[in-house]
């Protein structure tokens, strides 16, 4: 009966913590995008050898509605680059985690404007409803609404599929990988993911360690590794192997091993924990494999 009572506590307990709003999605809400003036927690920091001219900075609001949306969400989003240019450049559309905001991953889309050389490829960024500065409260088919936004406003800018290339960190993996996945507004060229996640079901069952199907603790339905199935374009994979919170062996190899299309590479990098790929690897030669990856495959 002791035993009983304490595994209906253990469930209670992680149908609390594995929701929507608490687990998946870590979000806080800001009344301005300071950047490099942020002073908040981020990964890491770049010197100014990296910095990105402001001229080349743009804020502004995206309008985003998908199929559950009575109107259009506005959307806070940052272009790096030269608007005026996007119909002949290659552009990074970058998905991010599920922790705060675009100040938090300023740093990792100013590190990405600077592959093969400063400002050799645009990046695009935005910050998902129900963060940053954006309206809205988080859902699913919202992550996709919402990247999807920012491909309609670079096709409107002239940019082709082939030279989109998109790129998922973490939670992003999944908008990331449904958007190369599937018809949305444009089809991604490339696609690159950083330490993603297998599945809602594979996280939920890494972190209650319990035998029960994932949609007893939340009705998500993310799925990277059902998903990379139908991807043909060249994939690129990195994925830390002292990642905790989403490990190497039962997210990232998962997806990588199920990716069936034309090119696939893959980096496992020793040492390198959840959020710290890059310093691990040293930002040039983290630069070099996505900057290659993009140019011969």
């Amino acid at each position: 009966m002791k035993n009983y009572i304490l595994i209906t506590a253990v469930l209670i307990s992680l149908s609390s913590c594995f929701n929507l709003d608490n687990n998946l999605y870590e979000n806080s809400k800001l009344t301005e995008y300071k950047l490099d003036n942020y002073t908040g927690d981020v990964n890491f920091r770049l010197d100014m050898s990296y910095q990105i001219p402001d001229s080349l900075i743009h804020i502004f609001t995206l309008a985003s509605q998908g199929p559950e949306d009575a109107a259009a969400v506005s959307i806070y989003a940052i272009y790096i680059g030269n608007i005026s240019r996007i119909a002949t450049d290659t552009v990074i559309m970058y998905c991010h985690g599920n922790r705060d905001h675009m100040d938090f991953y300023w740093p990792r889309a100013k590190l990405l404007a600077n592959t093969k050389s400063k400002n050799h490829y645009g990046v695009m960024m935005i910050d998902y409803r129900g963060y940053g500065m954006s309206d809205g409260k988080p859902t699913e088919n919202g992550l996709y609404a919402d990247a999807d936004a920012a491909l309609k406003w670079l096709s409107s800018k002239g940019l082709s599929n082939s030279r989109l290339m998109m790129y998922g960190f973490s939670m992003g993996s999944a908008p990331a990988t449904k958007l190369s996945a599937e018809n949305y507004s444009m089809k991604p060229a490339k696609l690159m993911l950083e330490a993603p996640f297998a599945s809602a079901e594979v996280m939920i069952q890494d972190a209650s360690g319990l035998a029960m199907p994932g949609d007893f603790f939340t009705t998500l339905k993310l799925d990277n590794a059902e998903e990379i199935k139908k991807i043909q374009q060249p994939f690129f994979w990195i994925h830390g192997e002292a990642d905790a919170f989403l490990n190497i062996n039962t997210h990232g190899a998962v997806i990588y091993n199920n990716y069936q299309g034309s090119f696939k590479e893959g980096h496992r990098i020793p040492d390198a924990g959840h959020s710290t790929i890059e310093t691990t690897m040293g930002f040039e030669n983290y630069l070099k494999a996505v900057g290659d990856f993009i140019s011969k495959h």
